[in-house]
């Protein structure tokens, strides 16, 4: 077994995709419960700047207490917290009181795995593999906490920037000097960005978030797939805020989140950026 392991492409992509259902099920706790976290530790904290007695809340974490419906507090038991299978069992609704199961749980699963098979498919098994595992499953929380909160918390994107310089301290995606200015140049660029509209029209642009999630990205990638993240997350950004404008589904003044459409082309940047910038930038990386 240990020897196809590494010989056998096939059984590393399956494994990489078995991995990835796992880890996308525990995703959707992150997006769910981190924000929860948040608010509670931001009310006790402002609580404890007024003087206030702190608010007391049911305990909660990542791993505790364990999954239950939201609507009738039934828990989730092992045979129906099955990655991707168990909502198809259950045709999308509780067992208990039929409430419909929202399609992104499993949504979330099949793109972790897909992207874990792909991501294993192109690096294989090495460093530069399992690193991609990290930084695909980071991108993913931050999407899903970005679209439902517009958030993008520092538990995660300040980790992930410090795991990519750690990677790229040997030269896993690109040289350590490249990754330094890639983090700097990724966070001033959207800095500037955003106090230049500031001083022009007198709103914020984007969060702070923004910054770190691109100056993230940098320390993986290196400054020169910035151009090309920046490129890709903007057009899509722009194309899908048009769409969801003329179709009615969302006002002028309704802020779009920005982290979805950044974390889209890092993945992008991570697989294709190489090949994309020699190809339409003329550059060799």
């Amino acid at each position: 077994m240990s020897a196809l392991w590494f010989t056998d492409p096939s059984v590393v992509v399956l494994i990489a995709s078995v991995l990835g259902l796992m880890v996308g099920s525990f995703l959707n706790v992150v997006i769910h419960r981190l924000p929860i976290m948040m608010e509670r530790d931001w009310a006790v904290q402002c609580a404890d700047l007024r003087g206030d007695t702190p608010p007391v809340f049911e305990p909660l974490s990542l791993s505790r207490p364990r999954s239950r419906c939201p609507k009738c507090s039934h828990a989730i038991t092992a045979t129906e917290n099955i990655p991707l299978f168990s909502w198809f069992f259950l045709r999308g609704r509780c067992s208990a009181c039929k409430t419909p199961i929202s399609i992104r749980y499993p949504l979330i699963e099949l793109a972790t795995a897909a992207l874990f098979a792909f991501a294993a498919m192109h690096f294989g098994l090495t460093a530069a593999g399992w690193g991609a595992l990290i930084f695909i499953a980071a991108l993913i929380s931050l999407t899903g906490i970005d679209y439902d909160t517009r958030l993008l918390p520092d538990d995660i994107t300040l980790p992930l920037l410090w795991i990519g310089l750690l990677f790229n301290l040997f030269g896993t995606y690109t040289d350590l000097k490249s990754a330094v200015i890639g983090a700097i140049a990724g966070y001033l660029s959207l800095w500037s960005v955003y106090w230049l509209f500031k001083l022009v029209t007198g709103k914020e642009g984007m969060g702070y978030g923004d910054f770190k999630l691109l100056a993230a990205l940098g320390a993986w990638l290196g400054w020169q797939m910035l151009p090309l993240t920046i490129l890709l997350s903007s057009l899509v950004g722009a194309v899908v805020g048009i769409l969801l404008m003329v179709m009615s589904k969302h006002g002028r003044q309704e802020p779009i989140p920005f982290g979805p459409y950044l974390a889209a082309a890092g993945i992008v940047a991570l697989i294709w950026g190489k090949p994309l910038t020699q190809a339409y930038l003329g550059t060799t990386l």
